[in-house]
């Protein structure tokens, strides 16, 4: 069970569609999640992530039209992380908002880290998003 729960998140300028459509294209993830993906590949219908981690299976199990942006990260031992990312409406825009969960394991520090790397991504999202 987890523990100590903390939300990131970044506003945009952007309609939630556009924004949800983009973050929760599995092909777009190098251009903007470093923390996951530095690059992907399908393999027969199945998203592999280079990540920092190594290769990882990424798997959005969420509405994604709707704002739900969930996947699962699938690590080379089998072990299945589930994450919380959400697009919702505010304002004129929207807010993304991520769950970084504390897994077992993970000190304080490591959640710290985390969400560091979780807020530079949802930046980096946002930047990607308004220059377009």
């Amino acid at each position: 069970m987890e523990a100590h729960p903390r939300d990131v998140a970044c506003m945009f300028s952007r309609p939630l569609a556009e924004v949800a459509a983009f973050a929760g294209d599995p092909a777009n993830l190098p251009r903007w999640a470093a923390g996951l993906s530095t690059g992907i590949r399908n393999d027969n219908g199945r998203w592999i992530a280079d990540s920092p981690m190594g290769p990882v299976e990424v798997r959005f199990v969420g509405d994604v039209g709707s704002g739900v942006l969930d996947h699962d990260v699938v690590f080379p031992d089998g072990t299945v992380n589930r994450n919380r990312l959400r697009v919702r409406v505010c304002g004129s825009g929207c807010e993304v908002v991520f769950t970084v969960a504390q897994h077992p394991g993970m000190s304080a520090a490591d959640v710290d880290r985390d969400a560091a790397a979780v807020a530079a991504d949802l930046e980096r999202l946002r930047s990607v998003l308004e220059q377009r």
